[in-house]
């Protein structure tokens, strides 16, 4: 479903990834685990074809897109779901008009012919009582529950989460986790997990790839992550400079 291989990006002279390689298999999760500064937002970035890699290949649903016309790219990332750090939602919007907000930029239905939609979508995600109400008035949860409701509305083949669970508390957290895996396997969709957090990674994830400076410096399942976990923490840890010969499967 998503591939990336040998994917370099910088600005400037500062080096963001470095000989990146990737794989998303159909129905998989793959949580990308790193800490801030890691480059784990700029891979979602080159996924959406927002940003273009200095060098490498980056395949979105059987398509190489780094070379893609802007129209056909267009059209691919409506097979794309994106939920972004604290929800981005629309402060001057309903939360209902903010999950129709895709068909009413982009199509000519209306309001009326897209509130069963809309409530079907914010029932998915136990919200469908908010569907009048600001976004001010939702709790941080609730504001990500929504933005998971926008973004599968369109019943995208992917979803993209970047920091889902940043500045949620436990139990809001914990909701939010137990959704991703929900609708995994209601929806049958294909999800991509940013998080510097290991615990949501090990509650979502079939397979991780740890991310340090830039580069990916281990990946594989979660079996042999979780039978590993000392040593995947050390490795998460570790300098840059120590970290030489580590590849996929060391594990």
């Amino acid at each position: 479903m998503l591939t990336l291989r040998g994917v370099d990006y910088s600005i400037g002279e500062k080096r963001i990834l470095q000989d990146v390689h990737l794989d998303v298999g159909e129905q998989e999760t793959l949580a990308i685990l790193g800490a801030s500064g890691s480059g784990k937002s700029t891979i979602l970035k080159i996924m959406l074809g927002l940003l273009r890699p200095d060098r490498g290949e980056v395949k979105v649903l059987g398509r190489e897109i780094t070379r893609l016309p802007y129209e056909q790219l267009v059209e691919l990332r409506k097979r794309l779901g994106i939920v972004f750090q604290e929800g981005a939602l629309f402060d001057s919007l309903t939360v209902g008009e903010n999950v129709a907000y895709y068909y009413l930029e982009h199509t000519s239905r209306s309001h009326g012919e897209l509130e069963p939609l809309v409530r079907n979508m914010l029932r998915t995600v136990g919200l469908e009582e908010t569907m009048d109400m600001m976004p001010e008035e939702l709790s941080g949860g609730m504001r990500r529950r929504v933005a998971i409701a926008r973004a599968l509305i369109y019943e995208p083949a992917v979803i993209l989460y970047d920091e889902p669970t940043t500045g949620l508390d436990p139990l809001a957290a914990g909701g939010i986790l137990e959704l991703i895996n929900r609708l995994k396997h209601q929806h049958r969709v294909t999800s991509v997990v940013v998080t510097h957090a290991l615990d949501d990674a090990l509650t979502v994830a079939d397979r991780f790839a740890i991310l340090r400076d830039g580069s990916v410096v281990w990946s594989g399942t979660k079996r042999q992550f979780s039978a590993n976990r000392k040593r995947m923490l050390a490795l998460y840890y570790r300098p840059a400079e120590d970290r030489a010969g580590v590849h996929e499967g060391a594990a």
